[in-house]
């Protein structure tokens, strides 16, 4: 099972190739919106900002936040980790629900380019 800091370097990996995209992956990540991860198995969130192509102010808190953000997404930290390192497809994960996310048909689409 993933730790929260396995976790939590996977979302700096994120954040770096995001920071260092271009094209359409640069695209996908330009949206203005409130970011949230619910890890199931260790029962934290990971809660940021994803703007200008960059994941901005992320910390972490227990349980699930009061206020849901406007891409909620809930699996588990080892469905993290490998969804990072390329070794989980997400269009596969999402459909197997391994993968539940909470957004707009838009945010989904641009999401499937991300991870």
């Amino acid at each position: 099972m993933a730790t929260i800091e396995e976790c939590r370097e996977a979302l700096d990996r994120l954040a770096e190739n995001l920071a260092g995209a271009s094209g359409d992956l640069r695209d996908a990540a330009a949206p203005d919106r409130s970011l949230s991860c619910h890890l199931s198995d260790l029962d934290v969130t990971f809660v940021g900002h994803l703007a200008g192509g960059h994941i901005q102010d992320v910390r972490t808190v227990p349980g699930t936040p009061e206020r849901r953000s406007e891409i909620a997404l809930t699996m588990t930290g080892d469905d993290l980790v490998a969804l990072v390192d390329g070794r989980l497809n997400f269009a596969k994960a999402w459909a197997a629900g391994r993968v539940r996310v909470q957004a707009s048909l838009r945010d989904v689409l641009r999401l499937r380019k991300l991870l």
